[in-house]
């Protein structure tokens, strides 16, 4: 992936966009003060407002419910009337059965177009369903996609992503002989590991809502959305908020800069980039948003964190409305300090070609583990508003 750079004398300040503790070398902590809901946070918080927020986080049934009509339960949960609403993705059980086909299957033609850069192919199954596959440029990016996927499903938001699997390339293996021509041309080394990821129909291009849409194309830092204009959206744009609560803080986790982030960084040279397509996110019939293509996660996203949480921190910071069960799962990630320990037996137990990348070194599995930190004291902070 291409690793662009802000051009001289123009330091990503002058976007808004401050630099992040973990491109500091710390563990990063963030509170500034919010509303209770989606905004930008412009100053620190205090030691004193971070422990506040930790100890406010624990959600108990005591509190009387909210208010029916309101997209937001105690403070910083979209309601559970929303939540019931969002189109269900891509269910573990239909997941769980195109993957194990897909690996069963035999590839019986490969096709170029449709599925990202020209070393990937369209491949039709035998068993008549379609698969992008992709080769990545080094192995670190196919690693990024396996392990972003597994992420999701720890984190409780894998329908959201196609269902991936890996694949060894082997022209003279069961699964690719009938491809054994278009792999002489495709410049694939044997045995190199590739991904497979279910081809969804019909999808359509994503342009960011606000806060993150105009508010950045305007060139302003990103912008509170109070909690009136909320309660006024129709139903269609708050299920889709509730989605993008869930990418956001995925990218900040992932260290995802191939989506949202980078038209963010292109807005020194396109001032109307965020009015356009966001890259890597798709909208499925039903309004269901797509997290597609995820190799810049976790592995070649660590490795250039310097460069991009300038940009993916203050996204982060500009949710401060999450759904329960994201919370909840980062709480108990935060309280167990097990984040890759989950990822790990995730990933081995799901996984048939798991060692032949391998599993995060020593300092991502620590990285991983920061930012889980990081974004579960600033949902404290939130909370603690």
């Amino acid at each position: 992936l291409p690793e662009p750079r802000p051009p001289a004398g123009q330091p990503p300040e002058r976007w808004g966009w401050g630099r992040s503790p973990a491109a500091r070398g710390e563990s990063g902590g963030g509170g500034q003060k919010t509303f209770r809901t989606l905004l930008a946070v412009p100053a620190a918080a205090t030691d004193r407002e971070e422990r506040d927020g930790e100890e406010r986080l624990a959600v108990t049934d005591s509190q009387p419910p909210a208010d029916t009509a309101s997209p937001v339960e105690r403070g910083i949960f979209w309601s559970r009337e929303l939540e019931e609403q969002v189109p269900p993705g891509f269910a573990a059980e239909e997941a769980a059965a195109w993957l194990s086909a897909a690996r069963a299957a035999r590839v019986a033609s490969l096709e170029r177009g449709g599925c990202g850069r020209s070393s990937n192919r369209l491949a039709r199954l035998s068993d008549g369903s379609r698969a992008c596959v992709r080769y990545g440029i080094n192995p670190e990016q196919i690693q990024g996609e396996a392990l972003s996927y597994h992420l999701a499903g720890v984190l409780g938001m894998q329908e959201r992503l196609p269902p991936m699997a890996l694949a060894l390339v082997e022209a003279r293996g069961r699964q690719w002989e009938p491809v054994r021509e278009e792999l002489r041309g495709s410049h694939w080394a044997e045995g190199a590991v590739v991904s497979l990821t279910r081809w969804v129909d019909n999808l359509t291009a994503v342009v960011a809502p606000a806060p993150w849409g105009a508010e950045a194309s305007a060139g302003r830092r990103l912008q509170p959305l109070s909690a009136g204009e909320l309660v006024g959206l129709p139903p269609s744009q708050l299920v889709e908020l509730v989605q993008w609560s869930d990418l956001i803080l995925f990218d900040y986790l992932t260290a995802n800069f191939d989506r949202l982030v980078s038209n963010l960084f292109s807005l020194q040279w396109d001032p109307r980039v965020m009015r356009r397509a966001t890259s890597n996110l798709l909208r499925a019939p039903d309004g269901g948003l797509v997290f597609m293509d995820n190799e810049a996660g976790l592995v070649h996203g660590y490795r250039l964190l310097a460069m991009w949480d300038p940009y993916n921190e203050p996204l982060l910071r500009s949710v401060c409305v999450f759904r329960e069960g994201t919370a909840r799962r980062v709480a108990e990630l935060h309280r167990r300090r097990s984040a890759a320990a989950e990822l790990r037996r995730r990933y081995r137990a799901r996984e048939p070609l798991w060692a032949r990348l391998g599993f995060l070194s020593e300092r991502q599995a620590e990285l991983l583990q920061a930012r889980v930190d990081f974004v579960h004291r600033h949902i404290a902070h939130c909370r603690a508003q």
